[in-house]
């Protein structure tokens, strides 16, 4: 398949309906009403109408009407009459009367807006695919106008294709010389930008953003003022602004696809996403990075030294007048004859006479720029740059504060009355002790007041305000980080910027209100290492190596992160090692990933940040995990010593798309048009017993139209015929195509590939007509053949058809439709699930299940449908995809592959699906895992096994001991031309009986890429046959070759058994002898498997079905009694084989339930060659 543009699916805002009181003449229709059992023609149209209402659910209801009515029926207001064009053809009586019932139909169909004439009013008959093809661009013209109708009063349904919505971009335009510099990475615990922030719910836009950066805000158009110029703007989570001089705490280029969020204030604008930062640089040069000032004056540097908010190294702190710098603290420090001078937290002055409590010189941490000069060192946290001053004390040291702005006055109150309701004063409390004790931090505000705080806090939700130093506002819902009481209220004594009189905070305290009764305090966060899921176990802190991981797989939970929700998360999709970062963000992969990728051990003091969903616990730091790793084997993947081997069979004709076994033990291909040479016929025939002699294996068959991406099955009747169903584009997409195997091993076969696109198609749904409480409404849709559709044989016989696509990357044809098609009816129903998951659906996997229903996985979705009415009877739960991304498919394009594990007689246990490999969407990062689940269980869901290596476009062949064969496909890509990339050239063998997470063996390796139509058979003899690979793309060969694979089974060295059997058409329940020669054990340890027909396309397995029977020997005579029923054994043919121990015989081929819908009759057209029944 060529590359797809992606596809957003639109939901519809009301049902598919146009009203009206008009009604037509129920004397002068017949009904059909669509169920599995094909149409009800009812003679009485009354009774029809009422059958349809009672035992019809979802049910088509088409009125046709007879050809002698004489007349019309009223046309509905705003209505006018369709009028097609003379191209159309007029039918042909003699034709016609060929058909058998062939009749004029003279269906109504109306529209609005468009000057229209009745459908097929001159003699048009759309069972007629002459007239069809005639007819079916203009229906599908009119009927795009009925979608898309804008002034239509009746049609009130919309189908929109996502180009037609205008998608969230960068402004093309931006203020002055800022440029857009893409995607990247942040941390509300360590900001890649840690300069002034706001937060803008309703107003965000990157201009306003830019604006606040840039320093030229006034406090306008709800953009704080802010008149420091920084040269990185950013923009996060929709709402967000940051600014800065420089990108910190190892900020990185992310996909562009992480910043999807539109802003708050222009929603056809990008504003980051989480933890996501849409970033923008001014152009502009970036200040010097800040250094410590050597000397001011007669004061000269001591250092960094550590400090304590709970024993101040520096004992008085001090207020100045406007920005804090080095000179305006040392000069206040002066000014009250200390002869020590500190900077903190690029804010706070401190002076004293000596170094007391615990203060010493640090090594680090002084990394903070001055407030009133970004080029200099101001402290940091719980870091004073200290000052002495070497001239002469004049006299004895004062405290002497300034009130107001950033000073201490003793003055200064909380706010006790006249707060909103129902916040009160809840006290003054130690801040960063041990880091910021309210998680949500507000630019500086000069003018800051305890009611404007409050106020911004209650608009975020937040349960918490706090105040400190004057002119900072924070919130949050806990106090956390160890945060107490101060020891005395008035230890928040600053007065509040805004308003001289109330009380914010103070140096390292932090005033605080509440809307709550209770505040809870949380003590100093620790790693968790009690209480851990499954066999978890603490490691440690790691450093991470730099710009690169060590481990590959992120999730980022903003509210939710603990070591349970990572750590459960990690080993649920098999990952034994995991670490949290940042606080938000959990890591997975395997312990191997620390040595190979560079991560070192760190100071348990590195991880420090609280988890974002458990803040007593540590989530990590910046550029730090806190370290988990499983205790035992979380997979056991197997190393067999005997693991079979590929071995190339012989060069091939053409690039196989679909292969099948025949009854004849030949291999069928088929071929896509414009793949091969351009002679090629696009079907041959391989007689594996000539491969010694390439001229004579092959044989050369011929198809009529273009099978790019058709579905497969072997039919149940007496030949054993292949059906192939849908193609590429135009007359192909409605293609049904028949083979009859012929000739035997050695023996050329006669017979070809039969079609006739003017007698035989897949069904063309036109206008469904509906009528409930004499109200008729019309359901508009086209439908133009199916590309990629899937089939399955049903219990009775006949052949579902469900979803596909318009042709190449066309529109989805969201229904299903069954085969043969009644005569005179139409059995396509829609479906809404897949019209909302293309272009994810494609190829779905279906299965019949012993409980009568049939299973649907399609994308990342499975449900149970009736087999009547084909409503929904059950959901599943979703299908599990990427341990980091549930939104990741498993069938076409993202394309995994799903097969039905054993059944056992007496089939009493519930069955087991299984699912593996597929890709993500965006990304495409390829899956390492496979997926089960028993859907007839109650409340069943999906188990998850890790795979040793990821896989897309992945092949599995049942084998004749009950295992599975999993092959082909890459590692990194999804399907289509050119889009994978990283072949996966390993075999695995799945085994079911053993128990899960150790059912997986690791078996040889090819030297052939197997990528894009691939296809993987099991043969008669028990060998694999491995063919394809069309990835049209330089850096891999279109693969001609053909191999086989040699499963353990075949290398051990023993003898395989052979078997007779006289009677190979089986009845339920019957019972039918074989005659069996054991070359190693005897009956005792022999087992009977049957493997249905299967045709490989695409990862799918069509018809594939593993079935263990009852059966019991006396002496080499042994009798099988057949499945009990269709819903076990759909009616088919299967591989029967005898296992001598671990070892296949050679199979034969039976066919159980025989044709119960008399699919040996059809089609009823010259042109094809019917076996009978």
């Amino acid at each position: 398949m060529a590359t797809r543009p992606s596809r957003e699916q639109s939901k519809d805002d009301s049902s598919s309906a146009v009203s009206s009181n008009t009604t037509f003449s129920r004397k002068a229709i017949r009904a059909y009403c669509i169920s599995a059992n094909g149409f009800c023609t009812l003679k009485d149209p009354k009774k029809c109408f009422v059958l349809s209402c009672q035992f019809c659910t979802n049910v088509s209801v088409r009125f046709i009407l007879n050809k002698n009515q004489q007349s019309s029926p009223r046309i509905p207001a705003g209505f006018s009459q369709i009028i097609f064009p003379k191209a159309a053809r007029k039918i042909d009586s003699r034709y016609a009367a060929q058909r058998r019932g062939a009749q004029v139909l003279k269906d109504r169909a109306y529209h609005t807006g468009v000057p229209i004439l009745p459908l097929l009013e001159q003699g048009y008959d759309i069972n007629d695919t002459r007239d069809r093809h005639a007819v079916v661009p203009f229906l599908s013209f009119f009927l795009a106008l009925l979608f898309h109708s804008s002034d239509s009063r009746h049609v009130r349904r919309r189908h929109i294709r996502a180009s037609h919505f205008k998608r969230q971009s960068i402004p093309s335009t931006l203020p002055g010389n800022w440029t857009s510099e893409g995607c990247v990475t942040d941390n509300p615990a360590a900001r890649t930008l840690s300069g002034p922030s706001f937060t803008n719910t309703t107003g965000m836009t990157v201009e306003n953003c830019i604006t606040f950066c840039s320093g030229s805000s006034t406090g306008a158009n709800s953009i704080p003022a802010q008149s420091t110029s920084f040269i990185f703007a950013g923009v996060e989570f929709g709402q967000e602004c940051y600014c800065d001089n420089f990108i910190e705490n190892g900020g990185t280029n992310a996909s562009a696809t992480d910043c999807s969020m539109a802003c708050t204030g222009n929603s056809s604008e990008l504003c980051g996403g989480p933890n996501r930062l849409n970033l923008f640089f001014s152009g502009g040069t970036p200040p010097p990075v800040p250094t410590v000032v050597p000397s001011s004056g007669l004061w000269e540097s001591l250092g960094c030294f550590s400090d304590d908010v709970n024993n101040r190294t520096l004992s008085t702190p001090v207020g100045v007048d406007g920005d804090m710098t080095v000179p305006a603290c040392v000069a206040a420090c002066q000014a009250d004859n200390f002869p020590l001078a500190g900077l903190e937290f690029s804010t706070q002055c401190y002076c004293g006479t000596n170094i007391e409590g615990e203060g010493a010189p640090a090594s680090s941490g002084c990394n903070m720029a001055c407030q009133g000069n970004s080029t200099t060192l101001c402290g940091g946290a719980n870091r004073l740059n200290v000052y002495n001053f070497t001239g002469t004390i004049s006299g004895p040291p004062v405290v002497n504060p300034p009130a107001g702005g950033n000073g201490v006055n003793p003055n200064v109150h909380p706010v006790t009355s006249g707060l909103p309701t129902p916040w009160v004063y809840s006290g003054c409390y130690v801040d960063n002790a041990f880091g910021r004790i309210l998680g949500t931090e507000q630019p500086d505000n000069d003018t800051l007041t305890v009611e404007s705080c409050i106020a911004f806090c209650e608009s975020e939700n937040f349960t918490l305000t706090g105040l400190e130093f004057g002119v900072q506002c924070f919130c949050d819902n806990d106090v956390i980080e160890g945060g107490v009481l101060a020891p005395e209220d008035t230890d928040c004594d600053m007065a509040c910027g805004g308003n001289a009189t109330e009380a914010c905070g103070g140096p390292d305290r932090m005033s605080i209100y509440s809307s709550t009764a209770n505040v809870t305090l949380l003590p100093v966060p620790t790693p968790q290492n009690t209480s851990l899921p499954g066999q978890w176990q603490y490691v440690g802190c790691l450093a991470e190596p730099g710009a690169n991981r060590t481990f590959p797989y992120q999730l980022i939970f903003q509210n939710n992160n603990s070591a349970t929700n990572c750590l459960t998360q990690c080993s649920d999709f098999g990952y034994p090692a995991a670490g949290m970062e940042f606080g938000d963000e959990c890591w997975c992969g395997d312990v191997t990933d620390i040595a190979a990728n560079g991560g070192k051990p760190a100071s348990e003091t590195d991880c420090n940040a609280p988890c974002s969903g458990d803040p007593i616990h540590l989530c990590g730091g910046s550029e730090r995990l806190t370290l988990y790793e499983w205790q035992g084997n979380l997979n056991t993947w197997h190393t067999p010593e005997n693991t079979g081997f590929y071995e190339y069979l012989i060069g091939g004709l053409v690039i196989p798309l679909i292969a099948n076994l025949g009854l004849n033990n030949k291999v069928q291909f088929l071929e896509k048009f414009g793949t091969g040479p351009p002679n090629s016929t696009g079907a041959y025939e391989l007689d594996l017993t000539l491969v010694d002699d390439f001229t004579k294996s092959w044989r050369e068959m011929h198809v009529k139209t273009d099978v790019f991406c058709s579905g497969s099955l072997t039919l149940p009747d007496k030949a054993g015929r292949l059906i192939n169903v849908g193609g590429w584009s135009l007359v192909s997409t409605f293609g049904i195509r028949l083979y009859t195997p012929s000739g035997s091993a050695g023996v050329n076969g006669t017979t070809d590939w039969e079609e006739n696109p003017n007698e035989l198609e897949l069904q063309v749904p036109f206008i469904v007509l509906r009528f409930k409480d004499e109200i008729l409404t019309i359901s508009p849709f086209t439908q133009n053949g199916r590309w990629y559709p899937g089939v399955m044989m049903m219990a009775n016989g006949t052949i579902l058809v469900v979803g596909g696509e318009n042709g190449s990357n066309g529109p989805p044809v969201p229904t299903l439709e069954i085969l043969p098609t009644p005569e005179g009816g139409n059995t396509t129903l829609f479906m809404d699930w897949l019209q909302r998951t293309d272009p994810n659906n494609l190829y779905p996997f279906l299965f019949v299940l012993p409980s009568g229903g049939i299973l649907v996985i399609y994308y990342n979705e499975a449900r149970i449908l009736d087999e009547v009415t084909f409503d929904t009877i059950k959901m599943l739960p979703n299908v599990p995809g990427a341990v980091n991304n549930f939104l990741a498919g498993r069938t076409y394009p993202m394309e995994g592959t799903a097969v039905m594990l054993p059944q056992f007689a007496p089939y009493t246990d519930p069955v087991t699906v299984l699912v593996c490999g597929g890709s993500t969407i965006g990304a495409a990062i390829a899956l390492d895992n496979c997926v089960s689940t028993q859907p007839d269980v109650d409340e069943s869901q999906w188990a998850i096994e890790r795979m040793p290596s990821k896989r897309v476009m992945t092949c599995m062949v049942p084998l004749p001991d009950g295992t599975f064969m999993i092959m082909n496909g890459a590692q990194q890509g999804v399907a289509g031309f050119g889009l994978a990339t990283d072949p996966n050239l390993q075999a695995l063998l799945y085994d079911p009986s053993q128990p899960l997470g150790s059912r997986m063996s690791i078996l040889n390796t090819t030297i052939v890429d197997r990528l894009y139509h691939s296809e993987a058979i099991l043969l008669n003899d028990g060998r694999v046959l491995v063919s394809g690979s069309d990835p049209e793309d330089p850096r891999f060969p279109q693969e001609y070759r053909v191999e086989v694979y040699y499963p353990p089974y075949l290398t051990s060295g023993l003898t395989q058994p052979e078997f007779t059997i006289n009677e190979t058409d089986w009845a339920y329940n019957g019972q039918y002898l074989i005659t069996v020669t054991l070359h190693e054990g005897t009956t005792s340890g022999m087992r009977v498997s049957l493997l249905g027909a299967v045709s490989s396309t695409h990862g799918n397995s069509m018809g594939s079905r593993t079935i263990f029977p009852d059966f019991s020997c006396s002496g080499n005579t042994c009798t099988i009694t057949a499945p009990p029923n269709a819903h076990i054994s759909p009616p088919g043919w299967f591989q029967l084989f005898v296992l001598d121990g671990p070892t296949p015989s050679f199979s034969q081929w039976v066919r159980i339930g025989g044709d119960p819908a008399e699919l040996g009759n059809w089609p009823d057209f010259p042109d094809f060659t019917t076996p009978g029944i």
